[in-house]
């Protein structure tokens, strides 16, 4: 009974290891838990542009530090969540937020190669009929079935 528990202890000390930290230093945060609760919230969508598919909030990276201290700036400034977040689009592009926006050009990225997996589709579908409807051909004349049968008997003897 010892030897589970000390596995079941060595298994909790393992999964508490492989937990994510978070990379948000305490000297980074700010006094007014409002603030700070709004920072963290911004953070989360915002990705680091050094290391991809990671927020700002989770990333260790220098870039995605200033990044942190940047959106503290501006809120402590007075900007709402959604001027910081224009903000760093202005300044760094949609690749900054981890969720695009949905807009016209999101829709064309998107939409283009279900566009084309459409149009193969029915490109399929209609040079299948058009086999299957298409005449099986002209019979042959008796002089071009004579013609035929001799070539393929001096075939047969070569």
């Amino acid at each position: 009974m010892r030897r589970f528990g000390l596995l079941v202890a060595a298994l909790l000390v393992m999964l508490l290891a492989a937990a994510p930290a978070f990379a948000v230093n305490p000297d980074e945060m700010l006094s007014d838990p409002a603030l700070e609760s709004r920072a963290r919230a911004i953070s989360e969508q915002l990705r680091c542009l050094v290391c991809q598919n990671e927020s700002i909030d989770n990333s260790n990276a220098d870039l995605a530090k200033d990044l942190r201290l940047l959106v503290r700036r501006r809120l402590v400034a007075g900007d709402t969540n959604r001027e910081v977040i224009d903000y760093l689009v202005a300044r760094y592009g949609e690749f900054v937020l981890l969720k695009p926006r949905l807009e016209a050009k999101t829709i064309v990225l998107w939409g283009t190669p279900v566009f084309i997996l459409l149009c193969g589709a029915v490109a399929m579908v209609v040079h299948a009929r058009r086999r299957r409807s298409a005449p099986a051909g002209v019979p042959l004349t008796r002089e071009e079935e004579a013609a035929l049968g001799a070539v393929l008997s001096e075939k047969k003897k070569a």
